[in-house]
């Protein structure tokens, strides 16, 4: 039987008012627990001030207490490993970083219990992957839609992923992607200018800045919210347009924030959704007249949303350095692009 880590953490100097956010802040940077693994180890006991257990988040704590951490060693990841072929773009004995195709889920879940990115990571990786959130299993630090292809960085390590995982919360990570849209977002439309959350920004580029969460009636999608939610901002800008007159645009999009469907969910709220897109996009077709008879049909038969991540850049969050990579579009992007350009 495993025997778990332990270790002592001593509140500093002018503590946060929670027991929570004080450990967050004072837990060294080599323990590798992040903020969300913290919550869990508070809730399920592992967290104790002369020998009492601290269940309750908000608990306040004073410079110089003495909190007690125990860590259990990770259990084995339900998950299996399947030899599944990765395009892999870059890997060190920390993080990998992988160009998912179309198709492929990350993290398993009812319904997608095999053939996912963490089944591909288990077997490629085998014994070198640590401990991450209480599974033996890779550190998802964040995540892209089955049918959005691109980059993704995993962490190998506990002390990757909180490094990562800081980078993420302070939005440090660069992420752009691109996308092909109806329409043509325009900056200086005063259409655009006059919805909530969206400015224009020099470059021609477009701000979008919103709340972001749940649908009030359909639970399996995202919203603009003018209450609650999450705050999201997304800035775009076209990089080519199709049709004449315009009727569709490649975009560049990145990411201030990394919300669920953000990007789908943010050109959807500005009158551009993303061609493909059945869930934001709604049933919207290109006019043959504009773009062409073929190009139409490509359009209308693209089998998922066009979006593809295309760009991330981070610090590496044991060496320091500075890390860039680029995923070339996938095929049937390309294809519907070249179709777009008659």
């Amino acid at each position: 039987m495993s025997v778990p880590r332990r270790l002592a953490v001593t509140i500093g100097p002018n503590p946060p008012d929670r027991l929570d956010k004080a450990l967050a802040r004072d837990v060294p940077e080599a323990a590798g627990l992040t903020r969300s693994r913290l919550a869990k180890l508070i809730a399920q006991g592992g967290v104790s001030r002369d020998s009492t257990p601290l269940t309750e988040p908000r608990t306040r704590v004073s410079e110089g207490d003495i909190i007690q951490i125990v860590i259990a060693e990770p259990a084995e990841v339900s998950a299996r490993p399947e030899d599944i072929p990765l395009s892999i773009v870059y890997e060190d004995m920390a993080l990998i970083v992988v160009n998912k195709p179309v198709g492929m889920v990350v993290h398993p879940a009812p319904g997608n219990s095999s053939g996912t990115l963490v089944n591909a990571l288990l077997a490629h990786c085998g014994d070198s992957l640590s401990g991450i959130g209480g599974e033996r299993r890779p550190g998802i630090v964040h995540r892209i839609d089955k049918d959005t292809s691109g980059l993704l960085v995993v962490a190998k390590t506990d002390k990757a992923h909180a490094g990562l995982a800081a980078q993420f919360a302070s939005h440090s990570v660069e992420r752009r992607y691109r996308a092909v849209v109806f329409g043509l977002p325009d900056p200086a439309q005063p259409r655009l200018r006059g919805l909530a959350g969206v400015s224009a920004e020099p470059g021609g580029t477009l701000r979008i800045a919103t709340q972001i969460g749940r649908h009030r009636t359909d639970r399996q999608r995202q919203a603009v919210l003018a209450t609650g939610g999450r705050h999201a901002v997304t800035r775009m800008r076209v990089v080519e347009a199709f049709g004449t007159p315009p009727a569709a645009a490649l975009v560049e999009c990145w990411l201030e924030t990394g919300r669920t469907h953000q990007i789908r969910v943010h050109m959807a709220h500005i009158g551009h959704g993303l061609i493909g897109d059945t869930v934001y996009g709604g049933r919207r077709r290109l006019s043959a007249h504009a773009v062409g008879v073929m190009a139409a049909a490509a359009a209308a038969a693209f089998p998922r949303q066009a979006l593809h991540a295309a760009t991330l850049g981070f610090i590496h969050p044991e060496t320091g350095e500075s890390l860039h990579f680029v995923a070339s579009l996938p095929p049937d992007m390309t294809g519907l692009i070249n179709a777009l350009r008659g």
